[in-house]
């Protein structure tokens, strides 16, 4: 089975208004109101790769309720631990007049050691038949230990683990031998205490992270397209031209799209060029892909 882990869910309002005044009424011409967190999305993009799986993470309150709820009217599983407090709203605002997003993100609830220990106790019945994501940031009360516990875990019961955070505790965990990772070129940069990565030590680092201990690394460079790097391979795949309208689901979708079709049994080269593609259909719209454009973006692309 595929599980997916999301430690702070949240719903996401996106808005587009044609201009973002300060001190006015700045009235809406369009808006969504979505599930979302990393995982969140991955379980959602999983579901149309027909794909079963199991998601967890912390709910709270009528917002919890209605992420929950939503994943489980697509079929989708979920064992999340309720807590006290309200899973959080993000708010995404699209301005016309300057073509420019503005991204609100809130904190999320507060997560106590009970309850972490009891996601823990889901996570620790996993084994070598099983694929588990953590995906996103934590929620407060949750430190980068409990990520570096999972990674434990997963060497030791043997399941495949799949790490998307921008923390640097990615680098902590690679002993443990993940899967696969999912910086972006900022994360990647950060981790290594740089301002900017040229193309050359792009590839220099993807290949120190393989040599550390990852499995895959799946580099996202966001309009210029995505690395993978492996033991044997290194593969770069240009992202296809399109109107960005809403970036924050993108890198789920490369993800998701990526492991599930290797899950498969999809060679390696065109599970990242489906990925790729399917990564910027949800660039290219307001909300996650439904894969109707996929493969007419990859004729833009090159493997």
């Amino acid at each position: 089975m595929i599980y997916t882990c999301t430690m702070n869910p949240a719903i996401d309002l996106f808005v587009s208004t044609d201009k973002y005044d300060p001190s006015v009424v700045n009235r809406t011409s369009e808006e969504d109101i979505q599930p979302n967190g990393k995982g969140v999305n991955i379980s959602f993009i999983l579901k149309m790769l027909d794909i079963n799986n199991i998601a967890l993470g912390f709910s709270g309150g009528f917002t919890g309720t209605f992420i929950e709820e939503a994943l489980e009217k697509k079929g989708i599983e979920t064992q999340f631990v309720h807590v006290k407090g309200t899973t959080r709203i993000n708010v995404f605002t699209h301005v016309k007049s300057e073509n420019t997003e503005y991204k609100l993100v809130n904190r999320g609830p507060l997560i106590n050691s009970k309850q972490i220990n009891k996601l823990m106790s889901y996570i620790s019945c996993l084994n070598e038949e099983d694929v588990l994501f953590v995906s996103g940031s934590n929620p407060r009360g949750v430190t980068d230990e409990a990520i570096l516990e999972i990674a434990r875990l997963s060497n030791e019961n043997k399941f495949k683990f799949v790490l998307d955070t921008s923390s640097k505790v990615v680098l902590e965990s690679l002993k443990y031998k993940p899967y696969c990772i999912k910086p972006n070129d900022e994360e990647l940069a950060k981790w290594f205490n740089k301002s900017t990565l040229s193309n050359e030590e792009l590839i220099y680092y993807g290949k120190k992270l393989v040599d550390s201990g990852a499995q895959m690394v799946l580099l996202s460079l966001g309009e210029k397209g995505c690395l993978l790097f492996t033991s044997g391979k290194t593969l770069f795949v240009n992202a296809p031209k399109g109107k960005v309208i809403n970036t924050a689901c993108s890198g789920d979708t490369l993800l998701g799209t990526f492991i599930g079709l290797l899950r498969k049994g999809i060679v390696i080269e065109d599970a990242l060029k489906e990925a790729v593609a399917a990564g910027s259909s949800t660039a290219f719209s307001p909300g996650l892909t439904d894969y109707t454009d996929v493969e007419e973006l990859k004729k833009q692309m090159e493997a």
